[in-house]
């Protein structure tokens, strides 16, 4: 959850950790929900190595580790500040953090999973793409990665979510497309007006 997610009617929580979980859900009512379809599109792995992008507070990784208790997380946040809660949050778990951005090398592979929430929509398409074509790189043959965001609808009326600056959601196709353009293989796991989770794997060699 890079840098906060859209929505806020408090603008100054997009950037704190305390209180930033209720933030979102203010924002987001199917917050969730999303994290439940999430962690759902990776139930029938059995990961070693997981990477979190855009890790925030944790809350993500948490959920992934519950799923998960056999693997190791590594997380990457803009943010130190919102590292910072995630560490505490997963004190003792197996997780380590680390500050980076999304436009930055990935740390060193390979990953069985990776996984994002709330995090690569404030990117640019081209900028997207390119974090996409590292994804595929930095996982492991038979790998996948999951991601949970914010979309453009292809009904604006299905538009929900309060946009903000920091704000550069893709249509469905188009993340479709640039997973596939990298090397994936990417399935429509759930759609709920602007969320959406994708799955993406890597074939095997």
């Amino acid at each position: 959850m890079e840098h906060g997610v859209t929505g806020a009617t408090n603008e100054s929580s997009r950037w704190q950790p305390e209180g930033y979980l209720e933030w979102v859900r203010a924002g987001m009512p199917n917050y969730d929900r999303l994290q439940q379809q999430l962690v759902g599109a990776t139930r029938r792995l059995s990961p070693r190595r997981i990477l979190d992008l855009g890790s925030g507070t944790g809350e993500t990784a948490r959920h992934i580790l519950d799923a998960h208790p056999q693997a190791h997380l590594t997380g990457v946040d803009a943010s130190d500040e919102m590292l910072i809660a995630a560490r505490a949050a997963l004190a003792g778990r197996p997780a380590d953090f680390h500050v980076a951005r999304l436009e930055a090398p990935l740390p060193t592979g390979p990953f069985d999973l990776i996984t994002s929430a709330l995090a690569i929509h404030h990117l640019p398409a081209q900028e997207k793409q390119a974090l996409y074509a590292r994804i595929a790189a930095a996982l492991a043959p038979g790998g996948r990665f999951v991601l949970g965001d914010v979309v453009v609808p292809d009904d604006p009326a299905d538009t929900e979510i309060e946009l903000s600056e920091y704000d550069r959601p893709s249509p469905i196709p188009d993340q479709l497309d640039w997973l596939h353009a990298a090397g994936l293989q990417p399935h429509l796991c759930w759609n709920d007006k602007d969320l959406v989770v994708i799955a993406a794997d890597r074939p095997l060699d």
